[in-house]
């Protein structure tokens, strides 16, 4: 194994993995994908295996067997869930590095993401996307009963706004957990074994 401690100080640039500038390549890497198996579906790393976030403390044997026989680099779409993940590992004393950017600063530098078979694929909407959906649509519907039925509605709308300064301000989303719980947004059990699987078999 080699020791690439450094670069477990601080999140690696898309650019690093391709040229091996910090030592690494991407391909010395086990590639965890924290994100919900729908945006896992709709492109990921090449090689990357899919532990949504909340399921890192159940994989965390088959992380530690494999963190032994190289290194781990945690993905998720921007960079926010895998420090989480990073963070969590790190206090079991797992170390891993994070993307830079997630998955979207690879893919708009123009890096090829992997996409399961037409008949697996579970392709949605990002976590991001999901939330800006789902507080958007709560909030015009707050105002539409505040105008049409009672006034009182439209406090739903600010309840939304001041969870949104909220969320900016602690870098947290409440509303992602919950819809990270959604059917869509959880994995097969059989989908999520596979993956335990391939940790231990690296």
């Amino acid at each position: 194994m080699k020791d690439h401690t450094a670069t477990m100080t601080s999140p690696l640039a898309p650019i690093v993995l391709e040229t091996g500038q910090a030592g690494a390549r991407l391909h010395e890497f086990t590639v965890i994908d924290v994100r919900t198996p729908g945006e896992y579906a709709s492109g990921h790393l090449p090689g990357a295996v899919n532990i949504p976030l909340d399921h890192v403390r159940r994989a965390l044997p088959e992380l530690r067997h494999a963190a032994e026989r190289g290194d781990l680099l945690v993905v998720c779409a921007s960079g926010a869930r895998s420090e989480k993940a990073c963070s969590l590992l790190a206090d079991e004393g797992v170390p891993a590095a994070t993307l830079a950017g997630g998955t979207s600063a690879w893919a708009s530098e123009g890096r090829d993401l992997q996409r399961p078979a037409a008949r697996d694929s579970r392709a949605g909407w990002s976590m991001e996307r999901q939330v800006r959906f789902t507080a958007g649509t709560v909030v015009l519907l707050g105002l539409a009963l505040g105008l049409l039925v009672h006034p009182a509605f439209q406090l739903i709308a600010a309840g939304i706004a001041a969870g949104l300064v909220f969320s900016a301000v602690t870098d947290t989303c409440g509303m992602a957990v919950v819809l990270g719980k959604l059917p869509h947004n959880r994995p097969r059990p059989a989908t999520l074994d596979a993956a335990l699987a391939a940790l231990r078999g690296r």
